[in-house]
């Protein structure tokens, strides 16, 4: 593996080779005025509204623009977020089309539609592709340079596809990523420092792979106070069983299940993962997240989209980081990455016949 990340960018983005040699060598600060901390979010459904709320509770930004093919929507979602400025941060919050993103630093794609009854997932992909033709194309027209940051499910797929159409409008690499298991790994931080009664903000430990089912918990990279786990965990008097930590996979793994199955859907947390997101990007605080980008190779499987630890800041990922993993979670991370491939090549199809 070379130096620092050992990961190259995908053939999605051929002729930017020159661009991405330059980028693992910055170091230098990104300024980001006032003027230009503006965020934009497409599609105004669940998880794109609550990122907006989100973003005005945690006050990012100073002015956020939500477009959705449904107007009204979207005006309406505007304006009940603008009646929580008084009581959070004073941002503005408009919506309009895609000329209203113009100067948006940050644009989360939230856009995309659902599955519906006896729909195969091939057939939600070729949909969800086919906005993605449409919606990155618009997004860039109006704000050439922004950051993407890609919200819709499945978020692995659609981020090498939105990469992919990002990569023909002469973007560089790096300024399209995903929101990955960003939220999978809050949640096992978090589980886990429930478990010993800590603050999850001494937990540290990352989710790898796919967004769902195949992804990997890492436990081989999980510290608590810069302890490895194991060691905290003799000093606290409570060992972690295997039953603990198969418990503690399973909440994990399977949250999004449980959660749908009593209210439908999920979004305040996405939400709140996507505002930390932003944040980092319009802030340039260098924050390292499980965030997923196309990579030209990871445990083996090339041309794929993954979440491994990566280095974020003003102008998208900078870096990625491959932890040593055991091989028992190197053959896991290889398996989703594969899973991944699959779903990829099945929603690609389409392209490459057209």
């Amino acid at each position: 593996m070379q130096h620092g990340s050992g990961l190259t960018p995908t053939a999605a983005y051929r002729g930017l080779g020159e661009h991405f040699g330059r980028l693992r060598g910055i170091s230098t600060f990104v300024p980001i005025d006032g003027s230009a901390m503006k965020v934009g979010i497409v599609g105004a459904g669940l998880v794109g509204a609550t990122a907006a709320y989100a973003l005005v509770m945690r006050g990012v930004g100073r002015e956020v623009v939500l477009v959705d093919v449904d107007r009204e929507r979207a005006a309406s979602e505007a304006d009940d977020i603008t009646h929580a400025v008084p009581f959070a941060h004073p941002l503005t919050i408009n919506s309009g089309g895609y000329e209203a993103l113009e100067g948006c630093s940050v644009v989360v794609v939230a856009a995309g539609v659902g599955q519906r009854a006896g729909e195969s997932r091939m057939e939600l992909l070729g949909r969800n592709t086919q906005i993605f033709s449409q919606v990155i194309p618009s997004i860039l027209a109006a704000t050439p340079d922004a950051v993407l940051v890609v919200a819709s499910n499945p978020v692995d797929v659609m981020t090498h596809i939105a990469a992919r159409f990002a990569g023909e409008c002469g973007a560089k690499w790096g300024c399209v990523f995903g929101s990955g298991t960003t939220l999978d790994t809050a949640r096992f931080r978090t589980l886990i420092a429930r478990r010993f009664g800590v603050d999850a903000l001494h937990v540290h430990g990352y989710v790898l792979g796919e967004h769902g089912d195949s992804e990997v918990l890492a436990w081989s990279t999980m510290t608590v106070a810069g302890m490895p786990l194991q060691e905290f965990s003799r000093l606290r008097g409570s060992d972690l069983t295997d039953s603990d930590r198969q418990e503690v996979d399973d909440a994990v793994r399977h949250a999004a299940y449980r959660i749908i199955e009593g209210k439908r859907a999920t979004y305040y947390g996405v939400g709140a993962a996507i505002a930390r997101i932003v944040d980092t990007v319009l802030s340039d605080r260098r924050s390292v997240l499980t965030v997923c980008t196309p990579d030209e190779e990871v445990a083996g499987v090339r041309d794929v989209t993954v979440s491994l630890p990566r280095l974020v800041g003003g102008t998208g990922v900078l870096d990625t980081f491959l932890p040593d993993l055991p091989d028992n979670e190197i053959d896991a991370l290889r398996a989703s990455a594969k899973e991944v491939r699959v779903a990829i090549d099945e929603a690609l199809q389409p392209l490459e016949s057209r």
